[in-house]
């Protein structure tokens, strides 16, 4: 890389890690006593893709060990927000899905976390944000290693 190019590149990635640090603390704040982040992030992936997953497929989605995944299910599974059952063709496996509780639970969450998120959009403007998500998710595909 040239200079500048590395200048870009740090100065992309300062401001990336200080976003994602200054949004985890926003929102981890805003959430319901109790919820973590990781609980929030868990619960919401599950409500979107409506399927059971794996710990393992969990703990690759989100890029965590196995161990931190299993923590967090655990947390989860405490709680009543999710349904912990053995993979019924693999008994070394077991499936993770998300329980009615557990669905109550990310919509208080999002009820709760809805007004930060949508105090950014408004002080940014919805056309910003729309033309900066291709360039975002180029880059998290990359980093990916998906191009």
């Amino acid at each position: 890389m040239t200079e500048i190019g590395d200048s870009l590149a740090v100065t992309l990635f300062s401001e990336i890690f200080m976003a994602d640090q200054l949004a985890r603390n926003r929102i981890a704040r805003a959430l319901p006593k109790g919820m973590e982040l990781s609980h929030f992030s868990v619960l919401n992936h599950l409500a979107r893709i409506n399927e059971e997953r794996t710990p393992a497929q969990l703990a690759a989605t989100f890029h965590v060990t196995r161990g931190a995944m299993t923590n967090t299910l655990n947390r989860l599974d405490w709680a009543g927000h999710v349904h912990i059952r053995p993979d019924w063709d693999d008994a070394r496996r077991k499936m993770v899905s998300i329980s009615p509780s557990g669905r109550s639970a990310r919509e208080v969450a999002i009820q709760a976390i809805a007004p930060v998120l949508a105090e950014a959009v408004a002080d940014i403007g919805e056309d910003r944000l729309r033309a900066a998500l291709p360039v975002l998710r180029l880059l998290r595909q990359k980093l990916e290693g998906r191009r």
